[in-house]
């Protein structure tokens, strides 16, 4: 099935004039940029999963939060659906505009109001680069831990949306462990603050159930991030193996060990020789996998810690180890890891990214599915991890000009997905549902879980208008897809929203 916006499954989006919308807008806040002929909408129609395209019917550029006060109030009191935008970096449609609707774009919010080295907190406008964080926290020996592939771009309030994570996630943990505060705004302009700069907050923990939220409940407007010390210490290992099975085994050996690596990543062959021709890492081509294992901290545990973790790598069958000599080449191992994904596109026209999570134990059963998936649809898969925590990018080569092979990856991204919750898992770990995975929410979750999601969602946005036809399927679109039992030709919950 097509992922894009399928009125007969999710609700019939309003029949806006767009001139009458542009008007209202115009009047309601002026001054602020707004963008409404064709040539000034294509930059905005994708965001990074680009195989899908709407053109929206308008885009607004606030400046100021009044002004996003303001157009929300608009579109709110107009009926008229609301996407928020970031830095479009998005890798499963979250973003993706309606041809109905506004997209908000955020991305004139880019100051960092405030870093408080003492408290070890910085507070910045949801439009500042992930990276941007780390580079002014950097003079005072401070730095902000989670590091997407995509931190040179990448936006904090996309990361707050979609609960980004990053290579060195496994221990510092997502977006969702290293945010204390929000600022946020509703669909109709209300003004918000979840959590607390203190441990706890009162109340229910609205912070989390924000974080990930995907654009659906509000919109954020301002983030307080944690800070971390730079660690004294931090050195990789670079282990190769002649066999992925075996690689995937010994990611857990190392967490049973004891060992709780920064950063624990894996690779395929595909990927090796991808990112190897591409960055120049230092990779070895002719192996079927590798791991980089980061270990940081004061030195003489570091030291203590890479000793046992080789000693793991070498009972599980690891052909070789090296460690990074310096920065430089510990800086190089983790480029060509940052940028596999960058380095597979140099491989095929188009490339279909997966993300879903599975327990670490799951890992050689599940790539033995995906090389079967593989095989039965002629589609190489280049497959890199998030090892450390179960965290699964399988990329499916296809090329979009050949008729039917969009449509065969998505078949394949999907079992991929599916096979995942079968091992127990979950269809993300930090690229979040959006459109590309909304099927597969049917395959992991039950009637009343969706109840729940909806009855959330309109708790915080009763006329649905906050990013529509995301994240949650609707209870028809799970019958559809058939992975829901419906009793005497009728869904469960008839209070469900249906079209």
């Amino acid at each position: 099935m097509n992922i894009l916006y399928d009125a007969a499954l999710d609700g019939e989006l309003p029949h806006n004039d767009k001139a009458d919308v542009l008007a209202r807008i115009s009047e309601a806040v002026p001054g602020m940029t707004l963008l409404h002929r064709e040539e000034d909408l294509r930059p905005f129609e994708c965001d990074g999963l680009s195989a899908y395209r709407v053109l929206p019917m308008l885009v607004a550029l606030p400046d100021s939060l009044d002004q996003v006060e303001m157009l929300l109030k608009t579109c709110h009191a107009a009926g008229v659906p609301v996407v928020t935008r970031g830095a479009g970096t998005g890798l499963s449609g979250g973003a993706l505009p309606l041809e109905q609707g506004v997209l908000l774009v955020m991305s004139r919010f880019k100051q960092i109001l405030e870093i408080d080295p003492d408290a070890r907190v910085a507070r910045i406008q949801p439009g500042v680069r992930n990276l941007a964080i780390s580079e002014a926290a950097a003079p005072y020996g401070l730095y902000y831990a989670p590091d997407p592939s995509s931190q040179i771009a990448c936006s904090i309030g996309g990361n707050v949306a979609e609960n980004a994570g990053g290579v060195h996630c496994l221990k510092y943990g997502l977006t969702v462990h290293n945010v204390l505060k929000v600022e946020v705004m509703t669909i109709e302009g209300e003004r918000m603050t979840l959590g607390s700069e203190a441990f706890d907050a009162p109340g229910f923990d609205l912070l989390a159930l924000f974080t990930g939220s995907e654009g659906m409940l509000g919109v954020v407007t301002e983030v307080t991030v944690k800070l971390l010390p730079k660690p004294e210490s931090a050195k990789v290992l670079m282990a190769s193996f002649d066999d992925v099975e075996k690689a995937g085994k010994a990611v857990g050996d190392i967490i049973a060990a004891g060992i709780i690596p920064g950063g624990l990543e894996m690779m395929d062959k595909l990927a090796i020789q991808a990112a190897e021709d591409f960055v120049k890492a230092g990779y070895p081509v002719e192996a079927e996998a590798i791991l980089l294992c980061e270990l940081d901290g004061v030195e003489a545990d570091v030291d203590d810690d890479c000793e046992t973790v080789k000693q793991v790598l070498r009972q599980a069958g690891a052909t070789d180890i090296s460690l990074a000599r310096d920065d430089a080449e510990r800086a190089k191992f983790w480029a060509g890891r940052k940028n596999a994904f960058p380095a597979v596109g140099r491989m095929s026209p188009d490339y279909y990214c997966m993300d879903g999570t599975i327990p670490r134990r799951e890992l050689p059963r599940v790539l033995k599915g995906i090389a079967a998936l593989s095989e039965q649809s002629g589609l190489r898969v280049a497959n890199v991890f998030h090892a450390g925590d179960g965290n699964m990018h399988p990329l499916i080569l296809f090329d979009a000009n050949q008729p039917g092979e969009l449509e065969l990856a998505e078949d394949v991204g999907g079992k991929i997905l599916e096979l995942c919750v079968e091992a127990g898992g979950s269809i993300t770990g930090e690229h979040g549902v959006g459109r590309e995975k909304i099927n597969q929410m049917c395959a992991q979750f039950q009637p009343d879980e969706i109840t729940t999601f909806h009855a959330v969602k309109a708790a915080f946005d009763p006329t649905r208008l906050l990013n529509p036809g995301k994240n949650i399927p609707t209870l028809a679109r799970c019958a559809e897809f058939g992975a829901m039992h419906v009793h005497n030709n009728e869904l469960p919950h008839p209070e469900l929203p249906r079209f």
